[in-house]
């Protein structure tokens, strides 16, 4: 039996994930109250609005579902022990960063691990590990773990001085130089 609800004026019907039964929210179709409705064509139900950090993102349902595990998984499932509130659009109120849950919703709709240059994996990572999305925490990590052995590979740079001193003055002039140096004669 499906449930309509005038409060969230912009839900569009969603049907449980393995279909059967009526679904939640409110009329198929553009909302009387603005101009909020489904992508054209767009099978009811399939589509998924989210106010992350005030940023919306409007996504399918399938896409969300894609780690049983995770918490968008569990949104889409309407789990009763999850407390969801939702915006005057209808759209799930998530209180996280939106620049960093771009990347996370991009790999749920393609299994890619794409970063923006100008974002910290740390962040993503975090917002991987808060929506609980294990594949991507692996991955995640795993660029971590590569750009930091990057930087200890870097290549080390060889710094040369060319001292002159008498023979007599050799002794002490090496026991006044600091650690790390190395000599060679030349």
């Amino acid at each position: 039996v499906a449930r309509m609800a005038t409060e969230n004026h912009c839900d569009f019907p969603v049907p449980p994930i393995g279909g059967g039964g009526g679904g939640l929210g409110g009329p198929a179709g553009p909302c009387r109250r603005c101009s909020s409705a489904p992508p054209p064509g767009a099978v009811p139900g399939k589509w998924v609005r989210l106010n992350v950090g005030g940023t919306c993102f409007l996504t399918t349902r399938q896409t969300l579902c894609r780690d049983p595990k995770s918490f968008l998984f569990r949104l889409c499932q309407a789990d009763p022990d999850l407390d969801s509130d939702k915006d005057e659009t209808g759209a799930y109120l998530i209180d996280r960063d939106p620049t960093y849950f771009g990347p996370v919703l991009n790999y749920l709709r393609h299994g890619k691990l794409v970063i923006n240059k100008d974002l910290a994996e740390e962040g993503v990572l975090e917002e991987a590990e808060f929506y609980n999305i294990t594949s991507l925490i692996k991955l995640v990590k795993d660029k971590i773990r590569e750009r930091d052995s990057k930087i200890c590979q870097v290549p080390v740079k060889h710094v040369y001085r060319v001292l002159q001193c008498q023979e007599e003055e050799l002794t002490q002039m090496v026991s006044t130089m600091s650690d790390g140096w190395k000599f060679e004669q030349v």
